[in-house]
């Protein structure tokens, strides 16, 4: 990674919560676990930890409770090359927790949370339109209305500028909102964006979508669209036509934080000026690595990061 100018932007910035995780070691089902780890796991550190991996400076923007556990997360993400000095720390706000049950989901513990009170001034002071890439997800807007107008605001400095791409993450979370809910705010974020990552299963639950050609044709606004269709494979909708790479067979521990992965790996090789092909080759590689663990960011030689 370059690190001779650890003033200028990141090419990559990822704006959005991260949370304590407690996990089981193995892949025993947390009802029957003895043995856990405490940890770390948000959609947009983890994306900014994988980039930063892969040879790109990346920043995580956020807000952690001024406590413990949020000094621990903070200084585990900066332990995985991440920049995080547009971390605030509030201490009227808890850091939020979540608990991994390994092939049967999470559990969450964020309401009220630091993050779940960003807002559009939380993010005034921060450079978006001079990052590469700003990537953000459909998790934030969901944790309150202060955190959907930060979004908006976000979406609109970073396309108004004109220089950099707004990456945006589907992200349906079922346990923040429920699809009817979801599924209108998410289709216009979607189209506002330069970038859109989308699982099948996701624009089926949300809008009736049957393959990659029909969500094409709901968000057929973003220049890069990636329609992620599980251990089938993905398929990239640009300028340059449709592509498709097949995924990589895995044996899968744990399938949480696999798609933060593929994003990462994608969002790598764009700002490496690679073509479609090889973008989606580099997602499925990441989430190869992820999918064969119960750790969310996996293959990072990090400083003891979590210890």
């Amino acid at each position: 990674m370059d690190i001779t100018n650890q003033d200028a932007t990141p090419a990559l910035i990822a704006l959005g919560e991260t949370m304590v995780l407690i996990t089981p070691h193995d892949a025993t089902r947390l009802a029957e676990a003895d043995d856990v780890r405490l940890t770390i796991g948000g959609a947009e550190s983890n994306v900014a930890a994988h980039v930063a991996s892969l040879g790109h400076r990346t920043a995580w923007v956020s807000a952690l409770g001024d406590d413990v556990l949020g000094r621990r997360v903070n200084r585990a993400v900066k332990d995985l090359g991440v920049d995080t000095r547009w971390v605030a720390f509030n201490s009227h706000a808890p850091t939020g927790v979540y608990f991994k049950d390994p092939g049967h989901g999470v559990h969450y513990y964020r309401a009220g949370s630091a993050a779940s009170r960003m807002s559009p001034e939380s993010v005034a002071h921060v450079p978006l339109e001079d990052a590469a890439i700003v990537h953000i997800s459909g998790i934030t807007p969901a944790l309150s209305p202060v955190c959907a107008a930060m979004i908006d605001a976000v979406i609109d400095r970073v396309t108004s500028a004109g220089a950099g791409s707004l990456s945006f993450d589907v992200n349906h979370r079922a346990a923040l909102w429920e699809a009817p809910i979801a599924a209108p705010v998410l289709l216009e974020l979607a189209n506002r964006s330069d970038i859109v990552f989308v699982g099948l299963d996701e624009a089926q639950t949300l809008w009736g979508c049957g393959n990659p050609d029909d969500v094409r044709a709901l968000i057929p606004a973003p220049a890069h669209l990636v329609v992620k269709d599980g251990d089938v494979g993905a398929t990239e909708f640009s300028a340059d036509g449709t592509t498709f790479v097949p995924a990589i067979p895995t044996e899968v521990v744990e399938a949480v934080g696999a798609g933060d992965a593929f994003a990462a790996g994608w969002l790598a090789e764009k700002l490496a000026g690679s073509a479609a092909r090889e973008r989606l080759q580099g997602g499925h590689r990441r989430a190869h690595l992820v999918l064969q663990s119960t750790d969310d960011v996996v293959g990072i030689v990090t400083t003891d990061a979590g210890r």
